[in-house]
């Protein structure tokens, strides 16, 4: 065992920022200061942004998601976007942040690191 034994645990439990209908130039910044304040604190950083009940999404939310992305990774953690509507995946892929951004099914999914493709698959067996 290494000097930093805690440095590839995961966490007991990420910390979740829901966002619901529409997420444009008017609403994001209320979203934006959800994510900032999920953030607080020091240590390692895992964040899951739920976006399961956003009807309209449009490419002002990729700053505060980015940035937000960007804080994860400094602080040896991630963040990961659940989303099912076809919205999400439209801006992701405009802005070439697909891979950045990958699908998760749920936040469960989500903690657990199992895309959404791969969760289709297992629960179809």
């Amino acid at each position: 065992m290494g000097p930093h034994p805690d440095l590839f645990d995961e966490p007991a439990e990420p910390r979740v920022v829901r966002a619901g209908g529409e997420l444009d130039l008017t609403t994001v910044p209320a979203f934006a200061h959800e994510l900032k304040e999920a953030r607080h604190g020091a240590g390692r950083l895992f964040i899951v942004v739920d976006l399961l009940d956003v009807t309209f999404m449009d490419g002002s939310v990729l700053d505060p998601l980015s940035a937000a992305w960007e804080e994860c990774r400094e602080r040896l953690g991630w963040l990961r976007v659940v989303h099912s509507r076809p919205g999400p995946l439209l801006v992701f892929r405009a802005a070439g942040l697909v891979e950045r951004f990958p699908r998760y099914a749920s936040v469960r999914d989500a903690w657990k690191g199992v895309l959404a493709d791969r969760a289709l698959e297992r629960r179809a067996t």
